[in-house]
């Protein structure tokens, strides 16, 4: 029997990761490259792209644009691509949520709202796809979320998006794993991040939250590290079009 620590040995893939200037896309960024990839981290920020890249070192690039702007898909992964390679692993953690109330939504908040969370992980997903069949094995991990199957207040679009992602997950399985790409989605409970901040900046929200999980507290970065590492690497070949919840048992209850 092989090593089994292997199996999460990342050393000469390329990994892309979207939404890499902060919260969980930086951390998942960090940890795929401490797992031996050379990752790629795109986001609109480029100072704080830069500052990631330092934090990495040699095996880290930056490429500074908007994954929404479906125009520029095809030259976003060129630049992507001309640093280390097509990327073998794609992880879409941009996101955003308007927070806007049923009956405050406005065709702008909902239009951005599907651009970033939905349609991009598709459009970018499917450039990058071709490079992954010639090489026989890929990655794809979209960003779900506890309003993929529950709905909160002030979600409407945000939960239709994640929604949409658990389905688009199991599509893009459907359409690529024979071909070696498994696609899979990883949906985070409650996070310190930009994007959960107005939670956290509340205390009782917030202790709520960690009392409605079956572990009784709230998400830690480095909980990510192990579910992001496990989807990216050779240990999960036979998993694809599964969203799986670390939430702390949040859906479970």
């Amino acid at each position: 029997m092989d090593d089994p620590r292997a199996l999460f040995d990342l050393t000469g893939r390329v990994a892309c990761v979207t939404g890499a200037s902060s919260g969980l896309g930086r951390r998942v960024a960090l940890v795929l490259a401490q797992a031996g990839a050379r990752v790629v981290g795109v986001a609109r920020r480029a100072d704080a792209l830069s500052q990631l890249c330092d934090d990495i070192g040699a095996n880290a690039a930056a490429v500074a644009g908007d994954v929404a702007d479906r125009e520029n898909v095809g030259a976003l992964v060129s630049e992507v691509s001309s640093h280390f390679g097509p990327p073998d692993i794609i992880v879409h953690a941009a996101g955003v949520n308007t927070r806007e109330a049923a009956d405050d939504v406005t065709g702008q908040g909902w239009d951005a709202t599907l651009a970033l969370n939905l349609s991009a992980p598709f459009f970018l997903s499917q450039a990058m796809v071709p490079a992954m069949k010639e090489k026989g094995w890929g990655r794809i991990v979209n960003f779900a979320s506890l309003q993929t199957t529950r709905a909160f207040p002030g979600g409407i679009a945000y939960g239709a998006t994640k929604a949409g992602i658990g389905q688009l997950t199991r599509a893009m399985a459907e359409a690529w794993s024979p071909h070696g790409i498994t696609a899979n989605a990883i949906g985070p409970g409650f996070f310190p991040t930009e994007l959960t901040q107005a939670v956290f900046d509340d205390p009782d929200r917030a202790a709520r939250n960690a009392a409605q999980t079956c572990i009784q507290r709230n998400g830690r970065m480095e909980d990510m590290d192990g579910p992001i590492l496990f989807l990216c690497s050779k240990a999960s070949d036979y998993v694809t079009g599964q969203v799986l919840m670390v939430d702390g048992g949040f859906t479970a209850k």
